[in-house]
């Protein structure tokens, strides 16, 4: 059912890091992606796929990984991504993405969750840094990194406090809480 796939599809940032993710899912995740919605169906969506230990290494310290968790730098080695997706949008076609980009992102993160992966969609990208260690002409603009695993983290969803603070936060078991508004409070 759509409605436990959305709710399964969490932002999660630690992952059983040794499970790897095979190029031929990246791919099937994309292709989802390929034939979502696209404004004047331009497409300009492009994607690259890493699953090494060396690209996913160096894609790793092109991220930052969660604002809110100041005491928490990203997930340490045996917690990081098994494989990235990198949403890039080609100029040569269009210079706005609209929503393509997100609509995108949200396609492959529900086919993830579908697969029993999960992810976490990265705009906070040091784009220059990465632009270098993959080797991506200037014709792309990196749009999204799209980290992907098996999840290694119990992501709990609960009703946002009275004080209407939406920062995620995290219990001494490691369980991540995420605030979400009431559906009364959000209907007009």
């Amino acid at each position: 059912m759509l409605k436990e796939l959305v709710q399964k599809s969490r932002s999660y940032r630690r992952f059983y890091q040794e499970e790897p993710i095979s190029l031929a899912t990246l791919e099937e995740l994309v292709d989802l992606a390929r034939l979502t919605p696209s404004a004047a169906n331009k497409q300009p969506l492009k994607y690259l796929l890493i699953n090494t230990p060396e690209k996913n290494e160096a894609v790793f310290q092109c991220l930052a990984w969660a604002g809110y968790l100041k005491d928490w730098d990203g997930p340490t080695e045996g917690e990081k991504p098994a494989g990235y997706i990198v949403m890039l949008g080609d100029k040569d076609i269009s210079v706005s993405y609209n929503f393509d980009n997100g609509i995108a992102a949200q396609t492959i993160m529900l086919g993830a969750v579908e697969r029993g992966l999960g992810g976490c969609m990265i705009v906070s990208i040091k784009r220059e840094k990465l632009a270098q260690a993959l080797a991506i002409p200037n014709t792309y603009e990196i749009l999204i990194v799209l980290a992907l695993g098996k999840p290694k983290e119990k992501v709990i969803l609960q009703d946002i406090s009275p004080s209407g603070d939406v920062k995620y936060w995290r219990d001494a078991q490691g369980n991540h809480y995420v605030p979400k508004r009431p559906l009364r409070e959000i209907i007009l």
